[in-house]
């Protein structure tokens, strides 16, 4: 992959910190935007603002065809069944919190839903509030030694009570990977729905919500090259005509009277008031980024720069690295500095114009399970190289020397 040419295409990557090139390793969080993705805002804003849906007017049917288009490219990108299974929400966070409560309907005492110890709080305390509504019991599959799945616990712990399995399909910390095609199989042999957190997963592999067979899935386009302020949420088509509205208001009905309601058609009954519209038209653009170089180059540059980096920070002496070392695993190397607090890792680093991020990284029962407070971490994407690998490195040396150990 030739990220020299592909650096020049987002402008913040030309940037300088405390006079020093910047180095952005911090794509687990959110990943930088190409000029292709901003000039699609922008365009939006100076030649098509209008709101969508029931406008008669032509920017009203200009700025609707480029919100539904984005819909229809977010379900091709996943293989999903049409526009009618993409909903268009804020973020990863809230497609789970959607969930959580119009899926959640469902749920009655003594029921069980079933996560991992190494989810997103966003794929926890969602469950955990739902199971405090309807009294029901959430159980956590345990993880190996070495950072894996233990997917015979899971398996285990799957009951006639089941009723929810919901897991992340790449650890957001350790860069796990997860055989999500297995555990929906599972799933669905107890008569459960599988829910799958894939916001750090899409970015970086081909997701085909078909050949998964989950019912739901959840991302946001921020971790891919878009916008914030958008996340997408995929759901089996009848299952979410029968399932309830998450939020109510405009845009989101067929008919109101002063005694009722009735709904609109899928995805749009999910889709209460003004939406992100300036945002769908920087992510179908950011889509259109990722189809172009294509997802396979993207995962095999990523891996490349993985093996380089674990090698590297590997021959630190003082260096815990975290994680599988075997088995599939994303762009993302987690580790500590022995005698030297994350927090204070990153710090040195950022003086370097080394980007990183450190602390329980919205993860604090899976450090518990690790045994620390926190972790640093540096993640990789598109535009990463091994130039960057080697001023994390010497970075990292810096902070022992700084903090003498």
């Amino acid at each position: 992959m030739d990220t020299a040419r592909i650096r020049k295409g987002f402008p913040i990557l030309a940037r300088k910190l405390n006079g020093k090139k910047m180095t952005y390793l911090d794509n687990a969080a959110t990943t930088q935007k190409p000029r292709q993705v901003i000039k699609a805002e922008r365009e939006f804003y100076e030649k098509r603002n209008a709101n969508v849906h029931r406008g008669l007017n032509a920017l009203s049917r200009e700025a609707t065809e480029l919100y539904e288009l984005a819909h229809e490219n977010a379900a091709r990108f996943i293989n999903a069944g049409g526009i009618e299974e993409i909903v268009f929400t804020k973020n990863a966070t809230e497609s789970l919190n959607l969930l959580a409560y119009s899926l959640g309907e469902n749920i009655r005492t003594g029921d069980e839903i079933l996560l991992t110890k190494m989810e997103h709080h966003a794929n926890i305390v969602p469950w955990q509030e739902l199971a405090k509504r309807k009294k029901a019991t959430v159980k956590y599959a345990d993880i190996t030694e070495d950072g894996r799945l233990d997917i015979e616990d899971l398996n285990g712990k799957i009951s006639p009570r089941t009723r929810i399995v919901s897991v992340t399909m790449a650890s957001n910390i350790l860069g796990t990977i997860n055989d999500v095609e297995k555990i929906s199989a599972l799933a669905h042999e107890a008569g459960a729905k599988c829910v799958v957190d894939a916001a750090q997963a899409v970015p970086h592999t081909k997701v085909d919500v078909e050949r998964i067979r989950c019912d739901f899935l959840a991302f946001s386009a921020h971790k891919m090259l878009g916008p914030t302020g958008l996340g997408i949420l995929y759901g089996k088509s009848e299952l979410l005509e029968e399932m309830p509205p998450f939020l109510t208001g405009g845009d989101m009905i067929s008919t109101v009277t002063l005694e009722g309601a009735e709904w609109n058609k899928i995805p749009w009954k999910f889709e209460a008031g003004t939406p992100n519209i300036a945002g769908a038209a920087g992510f179908s653009a950011a889509i259109g980024y990722l189809e172009k170089t294509g997802m396979e180059n993207i995962e095999t540059h990523e891996n490349k720069l993985l093996k380089a980096g674990l090698k590297r920070m590997a021959e630190i002496k003082g260096v815990e690295i975290y994680g599988p070392e075997k088995g599939p695993r994303t762009g993302i190397i987690p580790f500590n500095v022995d005698g030297v607090h994350p927090h204070d890792v990153s710090e040195v680093l950022d003086g370097n114009g080394v980007i990183i991020r450190a602390g329980n990284h919205c993860a604090q029962p899976l450090m518990r399970e690790i045994g620390v407070e926190g972790i640093a971490r540096a993640s990789f994407y598109l535009y990463n190289n091994t130039e960057e690998i080697e001023r994390l490195a010497s970075s990292v040396e810096e902070a022992k020397k700084t903090f003498g150990v």
